[in-house]
Formats: C-alpha cells, structure tokens, sequence
C-alpha cells in the first residue's frame, strides 16, 4: 500500500474538458496529489526531461503517475509512453492510458511498450467521473510504488 505521502501526477491530456473532470474529481474525492496538466505530448517530454520551461526541478517534480492519452498533437501518447518506458529513470513510473479509443490495435500496442494500465473514456459523466474516482484510489491509495519502497 502506499506510504501516504502525496505525489505528482501528470496527466497528458488535449481535451480541456476531459482534464477538468479529472482535476475535479480529484478534488471531489479528496485526493491532495499535485496534479501537473500538459496539453500534448511534447510538452509532456519536456515536462518529463525538464526542457524549455519545465527546466528547474522545482516547477517539474519527477511524476509518481502519468496519466497519459493517446492522441495528443506534436507528439502521439504512444510515443510518449514509448519514450518512457525505454528509459531506465523513468521507466518504473506507472503510465496509465487514458484515452477514447477502444481499437484492439491501439490497446495492444500500448502494453506492447508496457503500459500499466489501459482505461477507455467513457462518454457518459457519470461513468467518467466514476472511473477517475477508482483510479485515483488504486494508483494513489493501494498501488505499491516502487520509488516509494526504496526511499522508505
């Protein structure tokens, strides 16, 4: 279980609307973690390598979850992910998908480049709303963390 101590988030998401709902879910259900909003997905490398304007670590606070979508613009999700799971200090970051498709192609393509997790939008507020609630509890609240075990 985690140790309580709070992380940062970041979640890679171009759908204004979409990252509302998921930061006031958050809110909603209490969860205190920082979350970090990036709207494509060069600004999430940059964000994640601390390039151009996320260079000082203090505005950059390496993620303990990445909540990542799929079709973003300058640089796909997948990309993204691929790009984080080849690297070795970043690579223990759980990276879950959160995104609209449901295309067996684009699911399978994901957990080839070793995503945690694949999650479908639903369309319906409610259920939306509903999902992040349940992420937020198992990926903040039960998911051992591995960075979290060895500072500990």
């Amino acid at each position: 279980m985690n140790t309580g101590e709070a992380i940062v988030i970041l979640l890679a998401e171009d759908d204004p609307a979409h990252a509302e709902i998921i930061r006031r879910t958050m809110k909603i259900s209490r969860i205190a973690n920082r979350l970090e909003h990036v709207s494509d997905g060069q600004q999430a490398l940059d964000y994640l390598y601390r390039r151009e304007k996320y260079a000082d670590p203090a505005v950059s606070p390496r993620p303990g979850l990445i909540l990542l979508d799929l079709r973003m613009p300058r640089v796909d999700g997948l990309d993204v992910l691929r790009q984080v799971k080849s690297d070795p200090d970043m690579a223990r970051i759980p990276t879950v998908i959160l995104t609209t498709s449901a295309a067996e192609t684009d699911i399978a393509r994901a957990y080839d480049a070793h995503a945690n997790s694949y999650l479908v939008k639903p369309v319906d507020f409610d259920k939306f709303t509903q999902m992040m609630d349940s992420v937020g509890f198992y990926w903040l609240m039960w998911n051992c963390n591995p960075e979290a075990w060895a500072s500990g």
